[in-house]
C-alpha cells in the first residue's frame, strides 16, 4: 500500500479511501475493492499483422463506486499509451508496471459519470503473464500465421480474456466484479469475417480493401468476457432460438458441411437451460467460433463463444459420437453462471465453473438419459479423485498463490459433483427454484457461495450451513470402508461405515443403503454423522443377498471394496443404477470375472458394453463367446461398441476375422475404421503395409495411424511419423493396461529420436506442453514423462552434434523443465 500511495502522491493524485483490514493473514485474496465502477466501453481497433500489434482508441465511461475520487487506475499490460484526454483536453497520467494512472479533471462523486479517451497500441507479444491448468497462456490477443507464411494454416486473430487478460488489448478495470456494456469498431482486411459480443450493427467498406464492422453489446458483462475473432471463416446460420435470437457457427470452410452436426443442438440447449434454470436466455445472440491454436478447450465469451480446433470433427467421427457436445453445453451453462451472474472474486470461481460443469450433466440427463449423465459425472469426479493434491483444497478458497490456481479439478469436477449432491438432498423442485432465485436476485451482477446458500435456504426452508461448510468451505471427501454382518438370532443386519480421511475431518451426509432379500431390494436412507464410525441396524428375516451403499453414486466419496465375486455378480444382475452396474464391471475387469463380463457385453448402456468388451480382449475365450462378440462387431447399434468388439477380436490374432475387418473399412465410422485397421495390422501386417503405401499421410487421421503404429514403426515409414509421433510419448502410461502396444510406442519413440529431424521433436514438444499444466510434480505420470524425455536426450546425445541436433536437445530440455 505504501508503494502505491507514494506513486500517487508523486504525480499529484488523491483518492478517497476507508481503512483497509487484512486480519494479519499471510495470504488472503480479498474480493477486488470497487473504487471505480465501469459503465460503458467503446473501442475502435485495427491490426498490424506484420508486428502483431493492435492500434486502438477507447472511450471509457465510469464513475466513483462510493468514495469521491479525482483519479482512475486502469490495467493496461504491455502497451504504448499515446494520449489520454477528456473532452479533447489532455489529462495527466503515469504508465508504469502495467498500470495506467490517470489524473481526472476534478473530484467526482458517486453516481457522477465521466468519459475518458485513450489512444494506445497493444503489444501482446511483450506480455509476461503466465497461464494456468485450464488456460495455458495469458497474452490476451493472439495472431495466428499473421504473415501467411505457414502452409495450410489460416490467418486469424482472436482474444482470450480470462482470467485478467483483456487488459492486454484494451485498458480496463480487469476484475471479475466489474460489469460494462460495450461497442467496438473492428477494421480488418475485407476478405475476413469478424465476430464480437452482441449484434453486428453495420459493416462498411474502407479504402485499401479494408472493412469496419461495428458490434454493439447493450447488456453489461465482465471485461474478461470481451471477445474479437477475425479470419476466413464460413458462417453457418442455424434456426434462431424462439424465432428471434440468431444462432451462428463460425468454422473453417472445410467443416462447413458438418457444422450443424457439431453445434446443431445449440438452439435446443438454449431452450432447455432457459426452462431448467427458470430464467430465459438473456442475451442478443449465440455464436460459436472455432479457432486455431486456442489456449483452452473453449471460452464462454458472452454471445461469442470460442472453441479450440478439437471441436472440428469429421463426419466419420460424428457418426460415432460428438465428443465436443459436453464442451458446448458447458459454455452454454456459463451464459447464466459466469456471464449473467459472475463470481465476485476468483476465490468464488465455483459460481462460474462448478455450475458450467454440472450443466454438462443436466444436458446429458435431458437429452440422452440417466445412464449417460451418470457416466459423464462419474468420469469427471474420478479425475478429481485421482489428483491427491486436490484433496486438500477447499472449493471456495482465499489463500491461493495465484488466481490461475483456481482453475482446477476442484472448481470444475468436484464442484459439479457437489451440486449434484445438493440437488439430491433438496429435491429437484427446491434446487431449481433456488437456482432461479439466485439468478434473478443477482442478474447482471456478481455472486458468491454465501449468496447461493441463502437462495437455496430461502426456497427450501432448510438450514444449509452444514452442507456449505464442509463441501464449499472445506476440503476432501469421505473415504469409507464398510463392515456388514447378519445376526441370525437377532434377525438383524449390522452395517458399520468407517471414515478414514481424518486429515480432512469427518463428514456428515445422508446415505442410501440398498438391502436385497429374495432378489428384491428395499432402499433405506440413514444419516452418517461427522465421526470416525457410524453403525446402523436393519431388520431382516434372513441373511441378505447384498448390502449396497450409495447405489446411485450421489455421495462424492471413495468407497473401499467390501463385496465378494458372488455379491458383485448379484449386484450387476439386479441393480438398476449406473454406479452399481459399473462398479461390478470394474471389479470384473480387475479380477477377470468372465461370467460377469459376458453378461455386461449385453448391457443396455453402450459404455458398459464397451468396458466389458475391452476387459475381455486378450483373454482366452470360447468359440461360442467369440461368435457372440463377432455378432456385436457387425450388428451393435453403437459404432463405438462395434469398434470395441473388433479390438477384442483382433487380440485373438486369428485370420478368421480378416473379412470382418476388411468389410468394416467401408463403414461410415471413424472408430470402426480404426479398429478394422488395427485388426488388419495385428493379423496381416503385409496387407496393412500395402494399405499405408497406397495412402498419403493427409488422407489418414491420427487415430488411424495410431492403430497402424506397429506397421509404421516396424517398416520405418517415416513419412507418417510426424502425425503419429506425439502419441508415442504416452507409452509409459500403457505399460499396465496394454503392454504390447506400449512396447510398439516405445520402439517408435526411440526410433524417432534417432533421426535428426527438428520438426518431429517440435511435434513432441508441443504435445507435451499441452500435458504439462495438468501434471503434478512427483506424481507417477510426471515421473513417466521425465523418464521418456531422459531417454530422448540420451539418444540425441549419441548423434553427431550439429546445429539442428543441439536445437532438438534444447527443445527437449525446455519441455522437461515444465515437469
Amino acid at each position: 500500500m505504501k508503494y502505491i500511495t507514494i506513486i500517487l502522491l508523486l504525480v499529484g493524485f488523491s483518492q478517497g479511501f476507508a481503512q483497509t483490514e487484512n486480519s494479519g493473514r499471510e495470504v488472503y485474496r480479498a474480493t477486488p475493492e470497487m473504487k471505480t465502477k465501469l459503465k460503458h466501453t467503446k473501442l475502435k481497433v485495427s491490426f498490424n499483422f506484420e508486428d502483431q500489434t493492435l492500434d486502438g482508441e477507447e472511450w471509457l465511461t465510469a464513475s466513483p463506486f462510493f468514495y469521491e475520487s479525482d483519479s482512475l487506475i486502469l490495467d493496461a499490460k504491455a502497451m504504448i499509451i499515446h494520449e489520454v484526454k477528456m473532452e479533447n483536453k489532455p489529462l495527466s497520467y503515469l504508465y508504469k508496471d502495467d498500470f495506467l494512472r490517470i489524473k481526472l479533471d476534478k473530484i467526482y462523486r458517486k453516481g457522477e459519470n465521466y468519459t475518458i479517451y485513450i489512444k494506445y497500441t497493444a503489444q501482446p507479444e511483450k506480455v509476461t503473464a503466465k497461464g494456468s491448468q485450464a488456460i495455458n497462456d495469458a497474452k490476451g490477443l493472439y495472431f495466428i500465421n499473421p504473415k501467411g507464411e505457414l502452409p495450410n494454416v489460416p490467418t486469424q486473430v482472436w482474444t482470450q480474456g480470462e482470467t485478467e487478460s483483456s487488459s492486454c488489448w484494451f485498458p480496463t478495470l480487469d476484475k471479475p466484479n466489474q460489469k460494462t456494456t460495450q461497442e467496438i469498431y473492428i477494421t480488418v482486411p475485407d476478405k475476413f469475417v469478424t465476430l464480437s459480443n452482441g449484434i453486428l450493427q453495420s459493416s462498411e467498406k474502407q479504402n485499401d480493401n479494408l472493412r469496419t464492422d461495428y458490434w454493439v453489446m447493450d447488456k453489461p458483462h465482465a471485461p474478461y468476457l470481451f471477445f474479437m475473432g477475425v479470419g476466413d471463416f464460413a458462417v453457418v446460420k442455424d434456426t434462431p432460438w424462439r424465432g428471434k435470437v440468431p444462432v451462428d457457427y463460425y468454422v473453417e470452410k472445410e467443416y462447413e458441411k458438418v457444422a450443424k452436426q457439431i453445434f446443431g443442438h445449440t438452439a435446443e440447449m438454449i431452450e432447455f437451460f432457459s426452462k431448467r434454470f427458470g430464467y430465459d436466455f438473456p442475451w442478443q445472440k449465440y455464436a460459436q467460433m472455432v479457432v486455431r491454436d486456442f489456449v483452452a478447450g473453449a471460452m464462454e465469451n458472452t454471445t461469442a463463444v470460442s472453441h479450440g480446433e478439437s471441436a472440428h470433427q469429421t463426419a466419420d467421427v460424428l457418426a460415432d459420437n460428438n465428443y465436443w457436445e459436453a464442451v458446448i453445453a458447458h459454455e452454454m451453462g456459463h451464459h447464466w453462471f459466469g456471464n449473467l451472474v459472475t463470481t465476485e472474486s476468483w476465490s468464488n470461481l465455483t459460481i462460474n465453473e462448478s455450475f458450467a460443469n454440472y450443466s454438462e450433466y443436466l444436458w446429458y440427463e435431458y437429452k440422452y438419459g440417466k445412464d449417460v449423465a451418470d457416466y459423464h459425472l462419474t468420469k469427471s469426479v474420478n479425475q478429481y479423485h485421482h489428483r491427491p493434491n486436490d484433496f486438500v483444497k477447499d472449493l471456495v478458497r482465499f489463500g491461493y498463490n495465484d488466481k490461475e490456481d483456481m482453475f482446477d479439478l476442484v472448481s470444475y469436477n468436484k464442484g459439479g459433483g457437489i451440486l449434484n449432491m445438493l440437488r439430491d438432498y433438496l429435491g429437484d423442485e427446491a434446487f431449481f427454484q433456488g437456482i432461479t432465485d439466485f439468478l434473478k436476485t443477482y442478474e447482471f451482477g456478481t455472486g458468491e457461495a454465501h449468496q447461493l446458500r441463502l437462495s437455496f435456504e430461502k426456497i427450501s426452508g432448510k438450514d444449509l450451513n452444514w452442507f456449505f461448510n464442509q463441501w464449499f468451505f472445506g476440503n476432501g471427501n469421505p473415504v469409507v470402508s464398510v463392515e456388514n454382518n447378519y445376526d441370525a438370532a437377532a434377525k438383524q443386519i449390522r452395517l458399520k461405515i468407517i471414515q478414514n480421511q481424518e486429515e480432512a475431518g469427518f463428514f456428515e451426509f445422508p446415505l442410501e443403503v440398498d438391502i436385497y432379500q429374495n432378489g428384491k431390494y428395499e432402499r433405506h436412507q440413514v444419516w452418517v454423522k461427522a465421526r470416525k464410525e457410524n453403525e446402523f441396524f436393519f431388520s431382516a428375516e434372513k441373511s441378505p443377498n447384498l448390502v449396497n451403499i450409495n447405489p446411485r453414486g450421489v455421495i462424492l466419496m471413495r468407497e473401499d471394496s467390501y463385496k465378494n465375486a458372488q455379491e458383485y455378480l448379484f449386484q450387476y444382475t439386479h441393480a438398476k443404477d449406473y454406479k452399481s452396474r459399473s462398479q461390478a464391471v470394474e471389479f470384473a475387469q480387475y479380477e477377470q470375472h468372465n461370467e460377469l463380463l459376458l453378461k455386461a457385453i449385453k448391457d443396455p448402456f453402450y459404455q458398459i458394453r464397451m468396458e466389458a468388451l475391452n476387459a475381455l480382449a486378450g483373454q482366452k475365450l470360447s468359440s461360442k463367446v467369440l461368435s457372440e462378440i463377432e455378432k456385436i462387431a457387425k450388428n451393435d447399434p453403437k459404432n463405438l461398441v462395434k469398434s470395441a468388439a473388433m479390438w477384442t477380436l483382433a487380440a485373438t490374432k486369428s485370420k478368421k476375422y480378416l473379412p470382418v475387418f476388411e468389410k468394416a473399412l467401408s463403414v461410415h465410422s471413424a472408430s470402426v475404421k480404426n479398429a478394422a485397421l488395427n485388426g488388419i495390422a495385428t493379423i496381416d501386417a503385409k496387407r496393412a503395409k500395402r494399405f499405408l503405401e497406397q495412402s498419403a499421410p493427409e488422407d489418414l487421421t491420427t487415430d488411424q495411424l495410431v492403430s497402424l503404429a506397429s506397421v509404421v514403426v516396424d517398416n520405418k515409414m517415416e513419412r507418417f511419423l510426424e502425425k503419429v509421433l506425439p502419441n508415442f510419448v504416452y507409452y509409459p502410461f500403457l505399460m499396465e493396461d496394454n503392454p504390447e502396444k506400449a512396447k510398439i510406442f516405445e520402439r517408435g519413440y526411440l526410433w524417432a529420436m534417432q533421426l535428426d529431424n527438428t520438426k518431429l521433436v517440435k511435434a513432441v514438444a508441443e504435445s507435451l506442453k499441452q500435458i504439462a499444466p495438468y501434471s503434478e510434480k512427483g506424481s507417477e505420470g510426471n515421473k513417466a514423462i521425465i523418464h521418456i524425455l531422459d531417454k530422448a536426450l540420451s539418444v540425441k546425445n549419441t548423434l553427431k552434434s550439429s546445429v539442428s541436433v543441439q536445437q532438438q536437445i534444447k527443445l527437449l530440455q525446455e519441455v522437461k523443465a515444465l515437469f
